[in-house]
């Protein structure tokens, strides 16, 4: 087991206050209010060592780096701002796509993505119109 430094705590801290998957420069940002020194190979290396540890996973969506959000979440999927770049949890999965799966084929995962505005950015449009 791997000792708990400050710089580990602040990103274990990070992921406690976060709704969203983020990636390493959001991390990075928001560890870096509790210690300004951090650097970006310091949140790489312990991004990494969380995920070997169990208390992050890495959340793998098409296009974009890799992203962590904390390992006791259930499944679930995401919604993708294309305006702010951001990936919002969904709490919730539609089910059953062996249905869709053709015959004598076997699902074994499935992701779902949905995209658009965030309420932020869907406001900023909004404003921008009126």
């Amino acid at each position: 087991m791997s000792k708990n430094t400050r710089q580990r705590e602040a990103i274990r801290e990070v992921f406690e206050r976060t709704t969203r998957p983020l990636g390493p420069k959001d991390v990075l940002a928001a560890a870096q209010r509790a210690l300004p020194g951090l650097g970006i190979a310091t949140v790489y290396r312990n991004l990494k060592l969380l995920e070997e540890e169990g208390s992050l996973k890495a959340v793998h969506l098409p296009g974009d780096v890799q992203l962590y959000e904390r390992a006791d979440q259930m499944h679930h999927h995401f919604f993708h701002c294309r305006r702010c770049n951001r990936y919002f949890d969904i709490q919730a999965c539609p089910g059953d796509f062996d249905r869709l799966v053709p015959q004598g084929y076997k699902l074994e995962a499935h992701e779902l993505m949905l995209s658009g505005l965030c309420d932020t950015c869907a406001s900023s449009q909004s404003a921008k119109k009126d």
